[in-house]
């Protein structure tokens, strides 16, 4: 082994310094990177229709509510919330609405969906919490699939559209949610028919 002359020591420390900085520079771009990506996701999709749910807030009933929205978006509801689950079988508006109190999006969909659309819808559905999706036999005409959060709502065409995926990302414990630390299990699953 021989000596480290004084040129060759300055230019390793000066070639690891400069590694060091340009993985710092690499980091930071990539935390820019994603958080730009994470606020674009989180941006809600063009359409969505608003409503003003504050009266609703904490109002249970347990007597049937009377809703302004064809799904609700929000309102009076019943003391007990749905659990977030995909259902073949329409729940209660009033559970339901309840859930989305807590931050869940409700996914309703037209009874005549296709199966391989209510397969993709059960897939989201399974794939992350407070969501909840049960066939609505009064969509509008046209309608297949509407998304609900507290005070939104979006008319969607598909199961594949990617504006309910960026619904989803904008409102599921979004901004609107009034109650976004509870639950969305430990409620009732029963459905309209049980």
């Amino acid at each position: 082994m021989g000596k480290i002359r004084g040129g060759e020591g300055s230019n390793r420390v000066s070639i690891v310094v400069g590694l060091i900085i340009l993985v710092v520079i690499a980091g930071f771009a990539a935390v820019v990177f994603v958080t730009m990506r994470q606020n674009a996701a989180a941006a809600p999709p063009a359409g969505v229709q608003e409503f003003d749910e504050s009266k609703g807030v904490n109002n249970h009933t347990q007597a049937p509510v009377n809703y302004d929205q064809n799904p609700p978006a929000g309102g009076p509801h019943n003391p007990v919330w749905q659990n977030q689950d995909f259902y073949d079988k329409p729940v209660h508006n009033e559970n339901a609405v309840h859930t989305m109190e807590h931050g869940a999006v409700w996914i309703t969909y037209s009874p005549d969906l296709p199966q391989d659309q209510k397969d993709k819808l059960q897939d989201i559905v399974k794939s992350q919490n407070c969501l909840l999706a049960s066939p609505y036999p009064d969509l509008p005409a046209g309608v297949p699939i509407v998304a609900s959060a507290w005070g939104k709502q979006l008319q969607i065409k598909s199961a594949d559209d990617p504006d309910l995926a960026q619904f989803i990302s904008a409102y599921r414990k979004g901004p609107q949610t009034p109650e976004p630390q509870a639950a969305c299990i430990g409620g009732t699953s029963s459905t309209v028919s049980s």
